[in-house]
């Protein structure tokens, strides 16, 4: 009997990762809160382009307001929505999830905790993942990085559900290459180590990464960013862990792991491709994750008695843009490097 799934969160990358799921055969359903991309869904299906390929599937969409009349038990929940909306994203969901059944947080951030609060540690395995992909138009996605190029890690956060990860792993398969880590938090704060370098970096200067990296004290900015996150994280208990596909032994070879990391994601991704998922949300004005990427270096940084002033400066410009006071410019890059933002 093969197992029923649902991706609450289509977005993006929500829509690819449902989308190679039903492409393999798999019985999904897809929950979203954009009416007009529900509507195209159910019209046409979700037309992912990618650099070589093209795929097409027809689906079954949901809107967000239909989760409470679905008479459905759901053996795996993938959430793809933004970090911030996890709790209540979880709670929404919990009573169609099986007791048996497992939620899968596929999102930015160290959401991982708040997943298992809400749905127990035994209906909860925690995923990192690297997909590049933007939407602006409904049913329409644009994948930067096919499911070659797509990187996940796979990690139990109680002992209860080690037994599920292989059967996880082949589930995601469809998606890009999938590996069981021991330690899935300290994957899950390397990525966000990623992200603090490239998501609101770029996205305050409106360019995508290979252009944004042109601009004079980028790079500088980047390293000292992925700096501060790491001193972070190794006093969280979470030291560097090869993720992107990289291995410890890549880590270890170079002086230089977080550049190491950084230039990984960028050769995923390729020159000249995607708009981030931060740019996205600003060019949307819609509230980014910078706060709970950024925005969490700076706070436990602080717990710890140190700052973290490049985050605080990129949360900080970033938080502007959100109010309307700034807009993505490459000009904003001069305040990030320490000249004091605007108020």
């Amino acid at each position: 009997m093969s197992q029923k799934i649902a991706v609450l969160g289509t977005g993006a990358n929500g829509s690819c990762i449902a989308a190679n799921l039903v492409d393999a055969g798999n019985d999904v359903i897809l929950i979203d809160q954009w009416p007009e991309h529900v509507a195209a869904m159910r019209a046409d299906g979700i037309k992912i382009t990618m650099p070589d390929a093209e795929l097409h599937v027809p689906v079954r969409a949901y809107n967000l307001c239909d989760v409470c009349t679905l008479n459905e038990t759901f053996d795996v929940v993938l959430l793809a929505m933004k970090a911030y909306d996890t709790r209540w994203a979880c709670e929404l969901i919990k009573q169609h999830l099986a007791a048996d059944g497992m939620l899968i947080g596929m999102q930015n951030s160290m959401t991982a905790n708040v997943i298992r609060d809400v749905v127990g540690p035994e209906r909860n395995i925690a995923c990192v993942i690297e997909l590049s992909s933007e939407m602006f138009t409904p049913g329409q996605v644009k994948r930067n990085t096919p499911p070659q190029r797509t990187w996940m890690g796979l990690g139990s956060l109680d002992p209860v559900t080690e037994p599920r990860l292989t059967e996880m792993q082949k589930l995601l398969s469809p998606v890009g290459k999938v590996e069981i880590k021991k330690d899935i938090l300290a994957a899950k704060w390397s990525k966000l180590i990623v992200n603090a370098m490239c998501l609101g970096p770029f996205a305050m200067v409106g360019l995508t990464l290979a252009d944004a990296v042109k601009l004079p004290g980028m790079r500088e900015l980047i390293i000292e960013l992925g700096e501060e996150a790491a001193r972070a994280g190794n006093d969280l208990g979470y030291p560097l862990e090869p993720i992107l596909g990289l291995t410890q032994a890549d880590l270890t070879a170079t002086n230089r792991p977080i550049e190491k990391m950084f230039d990984t994601l960028a050769s995923h991704i390729g020159p000249g491709r995607g708009r981030n998922t931060v740019l996205q949300d600003l060019l949307k004005g819609r509230a980014s994750e910078v706060s709970m990427i950024n925005g969490l270096v700076v706070e436990e940084s602080e717990k710890r008695g140190y700052a973290a002033p490049a985050n605080a400066r990129v949360a900080e410009v970033t938080r502007q843009i959100e109010a309307g006071i700034l807009k993505p410019s490459p000009a904003n890059l001069e305040l990030a490097l320490g000249t004091p933002a605007r108020s």
